[in-house]
């Protein structure tokens, strides 16, 4: 979704309305929520998109196993159930400790893999109609007399695989598109994970790239003058910019969706009329998904947008910095910026993103 940057947005130029929705599609984390009845249910509605025989294509499961040292393991047993299939259906890891699972119909799917004298690994996820589903390296810990099998994964194990494929999401294959999920039933992010994908967004070589267009964009029109011009000018400049990228990513990906055990990203919906998808792009502003399944007011969004303008006037010139009134009216803007930037991820976005689960 969008971002909550509100710094650019003072500025009394055209420009600064163009950096407002570019840096709303992109610097900064991504916010969901359905506007639909199910609001107030408390669990994640079933996806649009994962109804059983739906007719989308089979798709396949294959990963590696080792032990704790990085051994292969071969011959270690792998059982796969999935939420369509009436049965469990196994295999043995080769001799390099690879095993495959060919013509696996779309849902989710849960692994339990297993060898003599280790404990026994349990892996769940989501397999898209097509996908050829890479399942992160299994490792195998050796078993102890008194080791019992824990069958309950914890909510980083479940989660980080679709953050591993949200990680590789790029709009036209260069720019991050990390904060929206194609998975709509997607296990929530722990702390971990959040702070992880908001330090990555931060520190993608993409991100100051364009943090350094916008710095000469704003030196060209000499916008915020106490800077001055020249090299020095510039390089303040650019330091801000970096500034309002690390506060804006941190705040509203991290720290405050951790504050309010909500959810950063953007669940794409997918499917239904333009105008019910439109409506429920355009919510997301104002509710998110919390951490429980719930839908809630978009605490995180919206102090994010309204922190992340009134945290830049520490370091911006004495003479550019925002009273409390347009601080809160670029908070207001930063709002309906973020409800544009979803509508533009629902319907445009995910034609330009590379390496999007399902695509």
């Amino acid at each position: 979704m969008g971002e909550n940057q509100n710094v650019l947005w003072t500025l009394p130029t055209l420009s600064s309305s163009i950096r407002c929705l570019f840096f709303s599609l992109w610097l900064l984390p991504a916010m969901a929520c359905a506007q639909q009845s199910s609001i107030s249910s408390d669990s994640v509605p079933a996806s649009p998109q994962m109804a059983q025989g739906s007719g989308q294509p089979s798709g396949s499961i294959s990963g590696a196993v080792v032990d704790i040292g990085g051994t292969v393991v071969s011959g270690a047993r792998v059982t796969l159930v999935t939420d369509v299939a009436a049965t469990a259906r196994e295999t043995v890891a080769d001799s390099d400790g690879h095993f495959t699972f060919a013509d696996v119909a779309a849902g989710n799917f849960k692994l339990t893999v297993s060898c003599d004298g280790l404990e026994t690994h349990l892996v769940s996820g989501v397999l898209h109609g097509g996908e050829a589903y890479q399942v992160p390296k299994i490792v195998l810990r050796v078993a102890t007399a008194n080791t019992s099998v824990d069958v309950t994964l914890s909510r980083h194990d479940l989660a980080e695989p679709e953050v591993k494929a949200e990680e590789k999401q790029r709009l036209i294959g260069a720019i991050p598109n990390y904060y929206v999920s194609y998975t709509w039933n997607a296990p929530p992010m722990d702390k971990r994970q959040k702070f992880d994908l908001a330090w990555k967004s931060t520190i993608d070589p993409a991100s100051f790239v364009i943090v350094a267009g916008f710095a000469g964009l704003e030196q060209w029109q000499n916008d915020y003058p106490g800077y001055g011009l020249g090299a020095a000018g510039y390089g303040k400049r650019f330091g801000a910019g970096v500034g309002n990228l690390l506060v804006g990513n941190m705040l509203g990906g991290a720290v405050l969706p951790v504050v309010f055990h909500q959810d950063p990203r953007y669940f794409y919906k997918g499917t239904g009329s333009v105008w019910s998808r439109t409506g429920y792009a355009l919510s997301t502003a104002v509710i998110a998904r919390g951490d429980n399944g719930r839908w809630q007011p978009n605490y995180s969004g919206i102090l994010g947008n309204l922190g992340a303008g009134a945290i830049s006037n520490l370091y911006y010139p004495a003479s550019s910095r925002q009273g409390a009134s347009l601080t809160i009216g670029n908070g207001l803007l930063g709002i309906a910026a973020d409800g544009v930037s979803n509508v533009l991820q629902e319907f445009v976005l995910r034609k330009l993103t590379k390496q999007a689960k399902g695509n």
